[in-house]
């Protein structure tokens, strides 16, 4: 009876042994490593919140890294732990991740903004370009570069996001269609893989491990350096929206922009379902010059789409570029007295959401739930689509902007790691939703999370060819699907980069330790 007794505490003492090994002494191994930073074990609560505000998922530690070192010391400590630790890692620069993709479930996140190392430095010359951390802001790096007269090819509409978090997903604006994506305008990358190794590389050095972490989702390393091509930057902006009643209309205008003879460097389209935010919406203030013809215009209750135009140009180039602004409009079908143009200088242009986040900011309406969906339509089933969800699924009212523009897949490189329709135009659609917090109506979560399920399923029962962009999934199986033939490849490159699957946990596209031959 005691011999059995005491064999019930030896294993009662062992189960606790094994716990206190597994959970306290994971995060003590950190405090031990070298690093010019340091680790925060309490205040982790920030790590755990990002733009969606739909998730939230506390990590066990923060980094704040001094220096790509410090990440690649951490990274490889957990790495030479092995499968045991359970640890994972997620980078989060200036969190606008939308479904928890830059925090880590009882892991680490590394808090990029606290990345230090070389200044930025712009290199002018016949190829300039600059070189900059990958927790740099895209707003610092068009202030920086404007002082050289230069600045990035591409964009995102928001520009507080960092290199690192764009360059992971595209990066895509209206100049996509002429520039392509931000990933397609990067010379070289200083990356932290899985392993723990700091690796540069570009198209001819580590070539499979730059267009790996191009578009990657975070699953091949952590991108702590960049080197971003830039151009000739303008002093001005026309900024230019016309309106349409009928989408095919809208659709050829947009498409025939695109083909290569616009004189157009920015060109975007959206989609307004009531007259509510007619020149105005979060995403761009808009200041016509012609308010009062607007206000006097009648949409009827229609479903109005909105092609919205950009030429850069400088003061002494306005003649004529008034005059090739006229030549491509007259080529245009929108409605004749809906032309609303403003003048504006060119960072007021890039940077024109930013206005309006200090706007909803003030007023409590930045940081609500956001539940969107962005998605890459094939040109050959935007009209079927078009007709599937606008003025049918989205019919009295819609809960943020809705942006429909073509681009040119010629512009993107088919070696990265992004997954795109299989034809030469595709369409991004984006469905910007704001939910109100605690609203059961139509402005609530649940309503515009229900809306988002239809449009998908609509879009896989008459097999579209939709891909998604800013991809989210919970299954194996979902993953398979969104890549397709692509696959096999995303997977050897996950097992030569990152083959304990360490990090972005928050994809949810692996599981750590798990077989990626799934």
């Amino acid at each position: 009876m005691h011999f059995l007794r005491n064999l019930i505490i030896l294993f009662l003492i062992c189960i606790a042994i094994k716990i206190n090994l597994c959970v306290p002494t994971i995060p003590s191994s950190l405090k031990t490593l070298p690093i010019d930073g340091h680790f925060d074990f309490k205040q982790v609560h920030h790590a755990a919140k990002d733009f969606g505000n739909r998730y939230s998922f506390l990590p066990s530690a923060v980094l704040h890294p001094k220096s790509a070192s410090d990440i690649a010391t951490t990274v490889k400590h957990i790495w030479e732990m092995g499968p045991g630790s359970h640890l994972t890692v997620a980078a989060r620069g200036h969190g606008h991740s939308l479904q928890g993709q830059a925090q880590a479930h009882r892991g680490v996140v590394i808090n990029m903004e606290s990345l230090q190392g070389p200044k930025m430095k712009v290199h002018t010359g016949n190829f300039p370009h600059v070189d900059v951390s990958g927790s740099e802001l895209w707003i610092n790096i068009l202030h920086e570069t404007l002082k050289h007269g230069l600045a990035p090819k591409s964009w995102t509409d928001y520009l507080h996001l960092t290199v690192g978090g764009t360059l992971s997903n595209a990066g895509i604006s209206g100049q996509a269609f002429r520039h392509g994506p931000q990933i397609s305008n990067v010379r070289q990358l200083e990356v932290v893989t899985g392993k723990g190794e700091v690796v540069n590389c570009s198209e001819k050095q580590n070539s499979d491990l730059f267009y790996s972490v191009l578009g990657g989702l975070g699953q091949f390393g952590i991108i702590t350096r960049a080197r971003i091509s830039l151009e000739p930057a303008p002093k001005m902006v026309k900024w230019i929206r016309v309106l349409y009643t009928d989408f095919a209309t809208f659709a050829k205008d947009q498409e025939m922009l695109i083909s290569g003879g616009s004189t157009f460097d920015y060109i975007e389209g959206f989609v307004i379902i009531n007259r509510t935010g007619l020149l105005n919406n979060w995403r761009s203030s808009f200041n016509s010059n012609d308010s009062a013809q607007a206000s006097h215009f009648k949409s009827d209750g229609r479903t109005l789409f909105c092609l919205e135009l950009a030429k850069y140009f400088n003061p002494e180039e306005m003649a004529i570029v008034n005059q090739e602004i006229m030549t491509s409009l007259s080529q245009l079908n929108h409605i004749p007295s809906t032309l609303f143009q403003s003048q504006v200088s060119y960072i007021e242009f890039l940077d024109r959401v930013h206005i309006s986040e200090i706007k909803l900011r003030s007023k409590g309406l930045w940081e609500v739930p956001h539940p969107w969906l962005n998605l890459l339509i094939p040109r050959s089933n935007i009209h079927i689509f078009a007709q599937l969800v606008f003025g049918n699924i989205l019919t009295n009212t819609s809960n943020g902007p809705i942006l429909i523009y073509p681009v040119n897949k010629s512009k993107w490189d088919n070696r990265t790691s992004v997954v795109l329709p299989e034809e030469d135009v595709f369409y991004l659609v984006a469905f910007l939703s704001s939910a109100a917090p605690s609203s059961t109506g139509s402005d609530g979560l649940e309503h515009i999370l229900s809306q988002n399920k239809r449009i998908l399923e609509l879009c896989e029962i008459d097999g579209l060819g939709v891909k998604q962009y800013l991809p989210h999934y919970s299954t194996n199986g979902e993953w398979r699907s969104h890549f397709g033939p692509q696959w096999e490849a995303f997977v050897h490159r996950k097992s030569t980069y990152d083959p304990l699957a360490i990090l972005a946990p928050g994809q949810r596209i692996f599981q750590k330790a798990a077989p990626l031959s799934l």
